[in-house]
């Protein structure tokens, strides 16, 4: 089997997917195996349906996952990318914990726009046997990911949900008084508009010689894009993120475009961050990057590792 280097080492998609074993434990995934142009075996990854069936398959199979499902139209997410952020997360961790990955329920996570999917925390508790909460601002993405935690027990007393009720803010109402975070993540949109949205994946399409003139990507608006596009998102984020500086060890987010990154960077320096990372992602032909930043210094560091 061909492996995929740019993946994380601990990553368990590193191998092309096992199709028998998933369909063992998720027999509806069956009928959606096709032979490709290669005539090896694999799913149409223009089907949405196939693709939600390949991820149900994935998570029961690896994460303990026996039940899980998304609303017609909400995101559903490649496993293998979401699962490296995590990864890269427990490293990043480890770095400030004398270079071991600390797990347990110690440990807690906040997941900004976690979406009706709810991929990141299950993937964390899964894993790492982290705690998590998970904000965003849809009621609908709130629901679906509820039924998944308690439709669960690997995920019962380990996830917990909340609103955002206003739509501008990131972290304010958010974060609670005397909370502490060991980090926070977020994947946030990166089109500034429906059109740029579907603009993009009209590209994608084309450059792929696809036959089918399909949307290759669901999903509502706020996951999709935000009124200025990532930089604008990114702005808030970091700005609020002062106002939370004591109450969190690593922000962290994701940045899909890379002409982003020089105003990332110039804006953490003003608001006076005291380290910065820059972790770079691969995932089958999309190149990402996690930033990573922190407000606390080294003697506050250990403070915090000492405490939690």
């Amino acid at each position: 089997m061909n492996i995929k280097s740019e993946l994380h080492p601990r990553n368990k998609h590193r191998e092309a997917y096992d199709l028998e074993l998933l369909i063992q434990f998720c027999p509806e995934l069956a009928p959606f195996v096709i032979l490709n142009k290669y005539q090896v075996k694999s799913v149409d990854f223009f089907d949405p349906e196939a693709v939600k069936m390949l991820n149900k398959a994935l998570l029961k199979a690896y994460y303990k996952i026996d039940q899980w499902n998304i609303p017609a139209g909400y995101l559903c997410p490649p496993v293998p990318g979401r699962v490296d952020y995590i990864h890269y997360i427990a490293d990043l961790l480890g770095q400030s914990n004398n270079s071991k990955i600390p797990k347990g329920s110690k440990i807690m996570g906040l997941d900004i726009g976690m979406g009706a999917n709810c991929i990141y925390p299950m993937i964390a508790v899964s894993e790492y046997d982290w705690n998590f909460i998970g904000s965003d601002i849809d009621p609908i993405a709130i629901h679906s990911a509820n039924i998944i935690i308690h439709s669960n027990s690997i995920l019962k007393d380990k996830i917990s949900i909340r609103l955002q009720s206003n739509p501008k803010d990131i972290f304010k109402s958010i974060i609670k008084e005397d909370e502490l975070f060991d980090f926070t993540i977020c994947n946030p949109p990166f089109h500034s508009s429906k059109a740029e949205a579907r603009s993009s994946a009209d590209r994608k399409l084309n450059n792929l010689k696809a036959k089918k003139k399909v949307l290759n990507f669901a999903g509502q608006s706020n996951e999709l894009w935000y009124d200025g596009g990532e930089y604008a998102f990114l702005k808030e984020m970091i700005v609020e993120s002062k106002e939370f500086a004591n109450s969190v060890l690593w922000f962290t987010s994701l940045i899909s475009k890379e002409s982003n990154l020089e105003k990332v960077y110039a804006l953490l320096k003003r608001v006076g961050v005291t380290s910065l990372k820059t972790i770079p992602m691969e995932t089958g032909n999309k190149k990402s990057r996690i930033v990573a930043w922190t407000f606390l210094n080294d003697k506050e560091v250990k403070e915090w590792v000492n405490l939690r």
